[in-house]
């Protein structure tokens, strides 16, 4: 016969044995702290990268900005620039919209003018020099008067050149700018397209593709004043003002210096006025 299964009786755990297994407690807790602490150092060094990320993108998208609504404002209001170099500043040649100087300086910027289409001489307003100072531009022209003194103390002689800095789609084929200097006007133009040498039939030709023309001062004395408008328009009449030239544009600068030498400069006033 058989009789019922002994009950397996748990035999007491050795010193030894007990040492062991208190020493793999310890060791398993501090396998699980080590664990613990390693993912949480992980989780700070994420949040930290991510922190620093999200502060560079930031800084990055407001360079971006900012270089945007600079060009913005180059694109609106770089048609015409009015500066004074710094040799002449330090003269005391200076620039301003007012003919009292109670606000003068260095540079000037006249207003642009937007979606305009070609006109001609004829229709232009006949006191552009006369009505108003600073911008005052009609629907298709750019008019910008201002003035230019001599706030040193020595008499000197100075040069003014207006250039194009800037164009699209060929628009200065059939660009006119008129120069009044002290009342007396002239009118430039690109050369004929056709033949390089001369010039269209109602200006006087450009002195270079960039450069529009150059006026000259000499004996400028204390306090004495210049005056000038700019007018700067699409000659319908210029054979160069073609459907091609549409949605394009000219920007211009003009720059003072003073003359340190006695080299002949080209006068104003060879332009044609009808």
């Amino acid at each position: 016969m058989f009789g019922k299964k002994k009950t397996k009786i748990e035999q007491p755990m050795t010193p030894e044995e007990l040492s062991r297994y208190n020493d793999k407690k310890i060791a398993d807790a501090q396998i699980e702290h080590f664990h613990v602490s390693a993912d949480s150092a992980e989780i700070v060094k994420y949040k930290k990268r991510k922190k620093i990320l999200s502060i560079i993108l930031g800084v990055c998208l407001i360079i971006l900005l900012i270089l945007f609504l600079v060009s913005m404002l180059v694109t609106q209001w770089g048609d015409l620039i009015i500066s004074v170099d710094s040799p002449a500043v330090k003269k005391g040649i200076v620039i301003s919209e007012d003919p009292e100087f109670e606000t003068f300086g260095a540079s000037l910027s006249a207003q642009q003018v937007t979606d305009v289409t070609n006109i001609t001489y004829s229709w232009l307003p006949t006191d552009l020099d006369t009505s108003e100072n600073g911008s005052h531009n009609g629907e298709n022209y750019v008019a910008y008067t201002f003035y230019c003194k001599n706030n040193g103390q020595v008499t000197l002689d100075y040069d003014a050149y207006l250039e194009i800095t800037g164009v699209a789609k060929s628009a200065d084929e059939a660009v006119r700018v008129m120069v009044y200097k002290n009342g007396e006007p002239a009118i430039y133009g690109k050369a004929s397209y056709t033949n390089r040498e001369i010039a269209e039939t109602d200006c006087t030709m450009f002195e270079t593709d960039e450069k529009v023309m150059t006026t000259s001062t000499e004996g400028f004395e204390v306090d004495q004043i210049d005056k000038y408008t700019i007018v700067i328009w699409a000659e319908g009449n210029d054979p160069e003002c073609i459907d091609d030239i549409r949605g394009g544009h000219v920007r211009m600068r003009m720059l003072f210096s003073v003359r340190d030498d006695e080299n002949d400069q080209k006068k104003f006033g060879a332009g044609v006025f009808n």
